[in-house]
């Protein structure tokens, strides 16, 4: 019998693939856009600039969001690597997307931080294999401005088209095969963040 005490996951941390330089978020787009984006490796000319783009270290949030890649208008999910430094940008000048008094004082204060954060953050419950929530948080991170164009224009470095791995993960669940579905999954590991980068942003 296995005794070993196994340590709870936190309630915020990052979770993500990710390598020395970059790390993968994920996004679901129609596909005149997701279609575009795959196959040069940038958003095409239609994106939209103007709007907050928000993105996902976590595959299974991502599934729980576009339904496996099945609600209209979301039917192409694109694995994004970025640059980490840029992601790490995003997150050092983020603003949480609700108020919490011990971070920001008054909501007044924090409603005129949250105009001007070129990013924000929220946590979300993160999802198991049948995307039940767990304990535990998941980042979502949404980019607005001189972010979402510094996204588009120098963090990109590679453009994946995910959507039939979100399908083969989806058939194997729901004949129940969960454990060649969890083996197909992306490896997401704790992403090292300094304390700091992440003290303003936990709710």
């Amino acid at each position: 019998m296995n005794d070993q005490h196994v340590a709870p996951e936190p309630r915020f941390r990052v979770r993500a693939r990710h390598t020395d330089t970059t790390v993968t978020v994920y996004q679901a787009y129609h596909p005149r856009i997701g279609g575009p984006a795959a196959r040069t490796g940038r958003f095409p000319a239609d994106w939209k600039r103007d709007r907050m783009t928000w993105i996902k270290p976590s595959f299974l949030w991502m599934m729980y969001r576009c339904g496996w890649g099945t609600k209209e208008g979301q039917e192409t999910v694109l694995a994004v690597e970025i640059r980490r430094d840029g992601f790490e940008w995003a997150l050092r000048n983020a603003c949480l997307s609700h108020h919490v008094p011990a971070l920001h004082g008054d909501r007044a204060s924090w409603r005129r931080r949250l105009r001007e954060a070129p990013a924000r953050v929220q946590w979300d419950p993160e999802r198991d294999l049948r995307l039940a929530a767990l304990p535990h948080r998941s980042l979502q991170l949404g980019l607005a401005g001189v972010a979402a164009a510094r996204y588009a224009d120098e963090w990109i470095t590679g453009v994946e088209d995910v959507t039939p791995l979100a399908a083969e993960i989806h058939a194997l669940v729901r004949t129940g095969d969960l454990e060649r579905a969890a083996a197909l999954l992306p490896e997401e590991r704790p992403y090292p963040l300094a304390d700091e980068v992440l003290a303003h942003l936990r709710a």
